[in-house]
């Protein structure tokens, strides 16, 4: 959903300044501009002297700017920290049963439950992706099945195969998973 947001919101912003910056260039370079744009002439100024200062004797203009510019940097903040949040727990605890516990690279936990869970009847391909934190690690998988697979039984077997597995090596109390079930494109069968 993240990458969804930030494409929406660059190509907003880019957009904007395409056409802003387009459209001065363009009145700059001598086509003639429509009678509301404020930039009207080659030699013409986008702000000049009485519109920069036209506000600033009114008591409610600063605290309105400070306000507007300090939520612009909040939600800058917000959206670069969101961005570059660790969407996945690079390794993941492991109780050994001695109280020193151990990690493990999360990425191998990954590999080793799509390789099992792509073994699983009527499956052709398992991804799995890590989400949580190190000690409370849960997974996302998307299964895409051959045709006429039955999904309940892919679940059934996908949660007292693998996700068991994987959950009892790594010393886990739980293992949560999010499974989404996607059918194989396939050419249509001729019948006769």
């Amino acid at each position: 959903m993240l990458k969804g947001v930030n494409r929406v919101l660059l190509g907003i912003v880019g957009l904007v300044l395409v056409v802003l910056g387009g459209s001065v260039l363009a009145t700059g370079l001598g086509v003639p501009a429509p009678s509301w744009w404020p930039y009207d002439g080659r030699h013409d100024v986008l702000l000049d002297e009485a519109e920069r200062t036209r506000w600033r004797d009114e008591g409610w203009w600063w605290p309105a700017v400070i306000a507007v510019l300090a939520v612009l940097v909040l939600l800058s903040l917000w959206w670069l920290l969101a961005v570059l949040r660790r969407r996945r727990p690079a390794e993941v605890l492991l109780d050994t049963g001695d109280d020193e516990g151990a990690s493990l690279e999360g990425r191998a936990l990954e590999q080793a439950l799509a390789e099992e869970a792509s073994h699983l009847d009527g499956v052709d391909r398992a991804d799995v992706l890590l989400t949580g934190r190190r000690s409370t690690p849960g997974t996302r998988i998307r299964l895409r099945l051959h045709p006429r697979t039955d999904p309940a039984a892919t679940l059934r077997a996908l949660t007292e195969g693998p996700l068991t597995h994987a959950r009892d090596s790594a010393g886990l109390p739980a293992l949560p998973a999010e499974t989404r079930l996607q059918a194989v494109k396939h050419r249509p069968e001729r019948v006769i």
